[in-house]
């Protein structure tokens, strides 16, 4: 039987008996964890448990720890990163091997706790109007520089036992809105965005995983990336991205309708999986009955980035620790 073609979430520190009844019956693809889900060590480890217990089997679980702003692991739990942006500015032409050491240390901390999946990189370029909920996140403007950045954030994941999410395909940083609150639209054609935007995920079309953006590219179609068939065409034929797509969270209010109208329209429009976060029990449940399990198709390219999932390499985490400052001149994290 394939997977449900959900990602979803649970509301606390454990799973409630009717969170674990439903997930049992339903077998969504994996799980997001979100700081809501976050005590101590033990609690997120019995957590994971719990999360794989109900459906039987190895599923993977997420989480959001770019590092900065966006890390649901805090201190003293984890550690505390500068914004990527500032990061790699500091970093200079040392970027590449820093933001390796960063991510393969943060892939580290994930696996300890039995988090095997991360959604990072982020390729999306930085612009000068990039809006203020995604500019900082970013690793910077020129496609060259970030897919390399971005390539040695995903072999940071690889190295430590996480599977990497590129997001958010094919390309967010021209967004002057917040698409937690709004539909960004953007207006360049495909030629310039395919020497710019789409340029990093075409580079990075070999990794396992990729998180859609809930934008709008006008001069190629009227409907929202997330679900577009012309989108996904693009992704899949232009890009060449044939790994497992996840749509970005269905419940941001960039897309219109219920989370499992929008679900179908994803899954009907080329998406493999949706991500569902923040819902209520009944929500959750719905957009679970409404996906239903995954297309063969989607279950192939599931079962790939599964099999990518590899025993972390060993990892001198003084030394690396040690280098990562060299590099930087000083202190980027704190515990």
């Amino acid at each position: 039987m394939n997977f449900g073609a959900v990602i979803t979430d649970a509301e606390g520190f454990r799973l409630t008996p009717e969170e674990r009844s439903l997930f049992r019956q339903m077998n969504p693809f994996g799980f997001i964890l979100f700081a809501r889900n976050i005590d101590d060590a033990d609690q997120v480890r019995a957590l994971c448990d719990d999360f794989r217990e109900a459906v039987g089997r190895n599923c993977p679980i997420t989480i959001d720890q770019e590092g900065g702003r966006v890390q649901r692991l805090r201190a003293p739990l984890a550690r505390e990163w500068l914004p990527p942006l500032e990061h790699t500015a500091k970093a200079g032409d040392q970027a590449e091997r820093a933001m390796y050491l960063r991510y393969r240390l943060i892939a580290d901390e994930l696996f300890s706790l039995g988090i095997d999946s991360n959604c990072a990189p982020m390729v999306d370029l930085a612009r000068d109007d990039t809006h203020k909920f995604l500019k900082n996140r970013c690793y910077g403007s020129d496609p060259e520089e970030v897919s390399k950045i971005g390539r040695a954030v995903a072999l940071g994941h690889l190295d430590g036992g996480v599977l990497p999410v590129i997001k958010h395909m094919p390309g967010h940083g021209l967004s002057t809105l917040d698409s937690h609150h709004d539909l960004p639209h953007v207006d360049l054609s495909l030629e310039e965005l395919e020497q710019m935007d789409f340029a990093p995920f075409r580079s990075l079309n070999d990794l396992p995983m990729g998180m859609t953006a809930h934008l709008v590219y006008d001069q190629i179609d009227a409907q929202p990336a997330t679900i577009s068939p012309v989108m996904f065409d693009l992704i899949r034929n232009r890009i060449g991205f044939d790994g497992l797509i996840m749509t970005d969270d269905i419940s941001m209010k960039a897309l219109s309708g219920t989370p499992a109208e929008i679900a179908q329209k994803a899954l009907a429009a080329g998406c493999d999986v949706v991500l569902h976060c923040n819902g209520s029990f009944d929500a959750r449940a719905q957009v679970m009955e409404t996906a239903g399990q995954m297309s063969d198709a989607a279950q192939s390219r599931a079962d790939r980035a599964l099999a990518m999932r590899k025993p972390p390499q060993e990892l001198d985490i003084p030394a690396a620790e040690a280098e990562l400052s060299r590099l930087m001149s000083g202190q980027v994290y704190e515990r």
